[in-house]
C-alpha cells in the first residue's frame, strides 16, 4: 500500500485531503510542524496542534508531531528579518513551501518510509504523458531532455487557486507531493467537511503569517527591530507626520501611518529612516517595468524573450507580459566590471518583466510568479 504523510494543519483544507486520501486507499498518516511557539498570546502553534490532534483521531489515523523550530528561524524567520532591515519587503510564505514543507518536511517523511506528503493546497500537478512521443529514437530524446515530467497547474477555481506559493517547487518535489482537493470548489470543501462530520469543517481560513499566527507584523518586527523615529514626507519633501522606523513600511501601504488624511507609502529610505508619502494615484506608484532576480524554472528554461502572464501578489488575476533578459551594462572600469561581477547573483538571473498594463504598488522583495496558460513556469523576487 502506497504511504502519504499529511501535512495537516490547523484548517478543513488539509483535514479532507486526509479524509480522501483515505477514501482512495493510501494508507494515510498526519504530520504536524511546530515551526514557532513564541510568549505572544496570538501564537496559534498549540491551538493548531489541538485542532490537528481532534481531525486524526476522527479519522483514526495517527498522528506525528515534528519540531522544525530550528529550521524554519534559520530559513524562515532571520529572512524575514534581514529582508525589512535590507530594505525590501519579503514574501516568507512563498520560501516556506519550497524550503520547510516540501524540503525539510518531504525529506523527513521520505527518511520514514512514506512515498508521498500531501497538502490541501489548492493547485494540480500534472504528470506529462511520456507515451505522446511517437518512436523510441524521439521518446529517447525527450526523456534525456532538459524538460522536466510534472507540470504546476493553476486550480479551476481562480478565485482561491494557490500556485503562486508553490512557484518555487522543483521537479523532485513536484514528484513527491499529492494535492488531494484540487478537484473541488473551497463552497465544495466546506460542504464535504460539515456532511461528514469533520471536527474542524466550520474553522475559517487563515490569513496570518505562515506558521507565526495572528499577529500584525510590525509586532512581529519589533522582537529583533528597534523602533526609531523618523520623518514622513510627502513628495515635495514637506515634513507631514513622524514613524517609528521606515523597515515597518511597504511600498502602497496606507494602513499605520496615523496621518489626518489618507495616503500612501510611495517609497522608503531604510538608511535615512524616510517614509514619503503621496496619494492613491501617485504616478511613482505604477509602472509596466519590473526588474527581477529569476530564481527559478519550474519544468523548463524557456527561450527570451518569451510572452508570459505574470501576477505580482496572491490576490491578482495574471497579467500579460513579455519576460526579457537583462543586458550586462556597459561598465566604464574594471573596478565598476568587478562591482557589477560581485553581485550576489548571476548577471544572467537578472531579468526584466514589461507588463501590457501598469501594476500598482511594486515592492522590491516580493515574489514575481509567471504562467504559460495555465502552467506556472517559474518564480522571481522583485528588485525594482
Amino acid at each position: 500500500m502506497v504511504k502519504v504523510l499529511v501535512w495537516l494543519s490547523w484548517g478543513v483544507d488539509s483535514a479532507v485531503a486526509a479524509y480522501l486520501l483515505q477514501q482512495q486507499g493510501y494508507e494515510v498518516v498526519a504530520g504536524f510542524m511546530k515551526n514557532y511557539v513564541s510568549d505572544s498570546g496570538n501564537c496559534t502553534t498549540y491551538s493548531d496542534a489541538e485542532e490537528a490532534i481532534k481531525v486524526a483521531k476522527f479519522l483514526w489515523i495517527e498522528i506525528v508531531s515534528f519540531d522544525l523550530q530550528k529550521e524554519y528561524n534559520e530559513k524562515i524567520i532571520e529572512y524575514i528579518y534581514n529582508g525589512y532591515q535590507q530594505w525590501i519587503t519579503p514574501n516568507p510564505d512563498v520560501l516556506c513551501n519550497s524550503l520547510i514543507k516540501f524540503d525539510v518536511f518531504l525529506n523527513k517523511a521520505l527518511e520514514l518510509g512514506f512515498d508521498y506528503i500531501a497538502t490541501g493546497h489548492y493547485a494540480r500537478i500534472e504528470e506529462v504523458i511520456k507515451s505522446k512521443v511517437k518512436n523510441q529514437k524521439s521518446k529517447k530524446e525527450w526523456l534525456d531532455g532538459p524538460d522536466g515530467l510534472y507540470r504546476l497547474l493553476r486550480w479551476t477555481d481562480y478565485n482561491k487557486d494557490q500556485s503562486y506559493f508553490l512557484a518555487g517547487l522543483n521537479q523532485f518535489q513536484l514528484s513527491k507531493a499529492l494535492f488531494p482537493i484540487w478537484e473541488y470548489t473551497k463552497p465544495e470543501i466546506r460542504i464535504l467537511a460539515k456532511k461528514i462530520w469533520l471536527p474542524n469543517a466550520a474553522r475559517k481560513d487563515s490569513q496570518w503569517l505562515c506558521f507565526i499566527g495572528n499577529i500584525p507584523i510590525k509586532e512581529f518586527l519589533l522582537k529583533k527591530l528597534p523602533k526609531k523615529e523618523g520623518n514622513i514626507v510627502d513628495t515635495t519633501g514637506k515634513v507631514v507626520g513622524k514613524h517609528e522606523g521606515a523597515y515597518f513600511f511597504t511600498i502602497g501601504q496606507r494602513q499605520g501611518l496615523k496621518l489626518p488624511f489618507k495616503a500612501y507609502v510611495i517609497t522608503t529610505d531604510v538608511k535615512k529612516n524616510i517614509v514619503v508619502i503621496g496619494d492613491k494615484e501617485d504616478k511613482q506608484l505604477s509602472n509596466t517595468t519590473i526588474t527581477t532576480t529569476w530564481r527559478h524554472w519550474i519544468r523548463k528554461k524557456y527561450t527570451l524573450p518569451t510572452k508570459i502572464l505574470a501576477k505580482i501578489r496572491y490576490r491578482q488575476e495574471p497579467q500579460e507580459a513579455i519576460l526579457k533578459l537583462i543586458k550586462s551594462p556597459k561598465v566604464k572600469s574594471q573596478k565598476s566590471k568587478k562591482e557589477w561581477l560581485s553581485k550576489p547573483y548571476r548577471p544572467e538571473d537578472l531579468m526584466t518583466i514589461i507588463f501590457k498594463e501598469k501594476q500598482r504598488a511594486i515592492a522590491p522583495g516580493q515574489t514575481i510568479v509567471a504562467y504559460k496558460g495555465d502552467e506556472c513556469i517559474g518564480s522571481g523576487i522583485i528588485n525594482s
